[in-house]
Order: structure tokens, then sequence, then C-alpha cells
């Protein structure tokens, strides 16, 4: 939980200020502290930090809750957003969870983000941040996926147009290229959402980080000594956002060759396989029986709620899933 002003009795934004200035950003790092020492760096008052802690302990302690309560806030604060991959994913995306599209340099993951923010934000209206960590996000491309949307709808081009500015508008985007650098990123934006919630203003409903590996793989390979520590402290803010603020995460990651059986599996171990509740798995199509350069094939590798190895060809230039492509392990087509 980010530190804001009257998150608690006593908390002012001049101590919030102050507490952030000397890296003190979050409930955890103020109760975990020495607060005499912090008392002394940031010149307040000894008491009233044992107060402010003593109140926070109390207001966020975990307590016992039972299963039918946890069913209740569930289905209550769950949304499933529809975006082009319905049936694949049970539906759509889910609203409180992370869902991984991964896959080799060229399958096709940038394109996915695009074509899910373009949905999200001109189909439902909902806004999306995007965290580009490749430099593959443009604006030409996204206002390029708008104008096929709006042309399929035949919508008039005066309307159109005012339409694709609007989506436009829903869609933020966050240039990032270190793993440091998009932790800060998204604390700051876990503590504006805060603040969007208190305000009434539309908050963010999906999260879109492209791509994940490019921050973290660098690390790992290098062998920090921080590297994995960094690697869950970003999985926990991603986890943390989806949960709190009730919105969808999707990421992007490369994959690896399993050396045992030489299939393709994810990347960043199995520390980072815990983190998605979904995964997905892009690869190219064969250029045979007519598939063009756009077509992908889509497997499930991970779900809570689908038949794991479910297949299916995606057409990356139209944004659908063929409809005679649907593949179970062990059935024919469906």
């Amino acid at each position: 939980m980010i530190l804001r002003p009257q998150l608690c009795p006593g908390l002012t934004a001049e101590m919030v200020q102050l507490l952030k200035t000397n890296g003190i950003k979050t409930v955890v790092d103020l109760v975990s502290s020495d607060l005499e020492e912090v008392a002394r760096k940031c010149s307040l008052s000894y008491k009233a930090l044992v107060a402010v802690k003593r109140v926070l302990l109390a207001q966020f302690s975990s307590f016992p809750v039972n299963g039918a309560d946890l069913y209740e806030e569930l289905k209550s604060s769950t949304a499933i957003l529809s975006t082009g991959l319905d049936k694949l994913l049970d539906s759509g995306l889910y609203t409180g969870e992370v869902a991984e599209f991964m896959g080799a340099s060229g399958s096709g993951k940038t394109q996915v983000c695009l074509n899910l923010a373009a949905s999200v934000s001109h189909g439902l209206t909902q806004s999306v941040l995007s965290v580009d960590s490749t430099g593959g996000l443009t604006a030409a491309r996204l206002l390029q996926l708008l104008q096929c949307r709006t042309e399929k709808e035949d919508e008039q081009v005066s309307v159109g147009l005012e339409g694709q500015a609007e989506a436009l508008r829903r869609i933020q985007v966050m240039r990032v290229f270190d793993a440091y650098k998009m932790l800060d990123v998204l604390q700051d934006f876990r503590s504006s959402m805060a603040q969007q919630i208190m305000s009434a203003s539309v908050p963010v409903k999906v999260l879109v980080v492209d791509s994940i590996s490019a921050v973290i793989s660098p690390l790992l390979g290098s062998r920090q000594p921080d590297a994995m520590a960094l690697m869950m402290h970003l999985a926990c803010e991603l986890k943390t956002l989806a949960k709190e603020f009730g919105m969808a995460v999707v990421v992007t990651n490369h994959v690896t060759r399993d050396l045992s059986n030489g299939h393709l599996k994810p990347a960043l171990g199995r520390s980072w396989s815990f983190v998605p509740s979904t995964r997905v798995l892009l690869e190219t199509c064969a250029e045979s029986h007519g598939n063009t350069s756009s077509c992908r094939i889509v497997s499930l590798v991970k779900s809570p709620r689908q038949p794991l190895g479910i297949q299916m060809q995606l057409d990356l230039g139209n944004w659908e899933l063929m409809a005679d492509s649907w593949r179970v392990p062990g059935e024919g087509p469906g």
C-alpha cells in the first residue's frame, strides 16, 4: 500500500512528502523502519511516527476471512473484458489476474498488446496503460488498428475520426528500459490509481507490460545479486495492482528451448511461473494451406478455467480467431 495523505489519522501531506524524500514510499517501508532513525532523518516527531505506525498496523494487518465471504467478494469485484480472444481465454481477460503472452522474437507479442489496447479502448471505452520496454509501441500503429475497427463498424467519417481520437486519449504509454525504473513507474502508478479512485475519475482497467523479460533477463543473465529479488518485487507490484484496483494485467515474455526435450518454455524461470494465472504461447504458422504471414498459432499452456493445450489460429491482421481452427489435445478439429 502506497503512503498517501489521510491514509490514516495523523498521516499528513507534509509527513508523506518527507518520508518519500527519504525513500519510504509504502506502508511496509514505514512499519519495518527504525522510527528513531526516520524521525531524525525526516525531522519528524518520534511520537507522531509511533502513533501512525500503530494505526497502520491495526488498519492493514491480515485477519481471517472465510471461504464464502471470499467467493462473494470475488463475484462482486471480477469483470471479464472481451478482447477478441474470448474463446481461447474463456470469455476474455479477467480483472484481478495477470495474463502472459509468450513467444519468440517476431511471434507477434507486441501486435497482440497493441490489438488488446485498441480493443479495450475502442470497443469497451476503458482506459489502458501500456508500459513499453521494447520501443515497439507506436501511435501510428495504434491509429491504424483503430481505423480498421471503425471501418468495420461502418461509422460515419466525422464520428469515426472523433471516436479514434477519444480511443487514443484513453491509451497512456510509458517507455521504460530498465527494471529499476519500471518498479518506480509501477509504484507511482499505484499511488495515482488510489488518487483516481478517491476523486471518482475513470481509472485504468488494463495494464499492459511489453515486455517484462526485456528488463529482467539482462539482470538474471549477469547474475546480479539482487536480480531475483527485483523480479519478485515487480511481480508483487503487478499482482497488487490487479487485485487492489480490479484491473487486468497483461505481460509479454520471451521463450527459451528446454534442453531435455527441445520444447519451448517461458523465460524467467520457475519463480516467475507462479505469477501469471493464464499463459498463452504464440508461434508462427507454417506457410501452407493458405496461411498468411499474419497467421499465428495460439496455445493455452496455463489456465485456471480452460483445458490446457487448446490451440487456435489467430489472424493478427484482422484480429480474429479462425473459427474452424479449434484444437484440443486428443480431439479432432472443433
